[in-house]
């Protein structure tokens, strides 16, 4: 590929987007292309709308996710410097196609993993985290001001008393009761 020239299929120029597009804009792109070229209404033939439609598919995909967005704005401009074509080799997952890298099929859905937590899940983490951090201080609490009390092994001569009836009689009189 001579140095200047862009791949075969840049999905800017694909959306009619420059390299700067927000988001937004991308997506309102994808929206009007995706309705003009999708195969159940276009007049195109159908294998032709079904090959545009699923370039615009991966193009959205690509663009729409800001690492792989990243990766592709990077391989273009090594193409466009001519480095990738002067004998530099360019990391395997930049050759394939993004979903290939992904190790996804095309046209599946955005894994659930890749999108950004939305306010209600944040606000459960938060909850949650506080709530972690007062068991442990309530835990720590009670345990600073509870009195220390004996246990059985550290008392071995209150287990190893022999018990006699006499014993046992003189501590009922000692309390104030009487024998029978």
């Amino acid at each position: 590929m001579p140095p200047g020239t862009l791949s075969a299929l840049n999905y800017y120029a694909l959306l009619g987007l420059s390299t700067g597009a927000t988001v937004p804009e991308i997506r309102r792109a994808y929206r009007e292309l995706s309705k003009r070229y999708h195969p159940d209404t276009s007049p195109l033939p159908q294998e032709e709308a079904r090959e545009k439609f699923q370039q615009l598919k991966d193009a959205y995909k690509t663009l729409s996710n800001d690492r792989e967005r990243h990766l592709y704005d990077v391989k273009l401009r090594l193409e466009r410097d001519g480095i990738a074509g002067n004998g530099v080799a360019l990391p395997p997952h930049w050759k394939r196609t993004p979903d290939a890298a992904s190790g996804r099929s095309t046209g599946t859905v955005r894994d659930p993993s890749e999108r950004p937590l939305s306010g209600g899940e944040l606000f459960v983490l938060l909850i949650l985290g506080i709530t972690l951090i007062g068991c442990l201080l309530l835990a720590i609490a009670i345990g600073l001001t509870r009195e220390n009390v004996p246990l059985p092994s550290q008392t071995p001569e209150l287990f190893s008393m022999p018990v006699s009836v006499s014993a046992l009689d003189e501590r009922m009189n000692l309390s104030g009761q009487t024998g029978c």
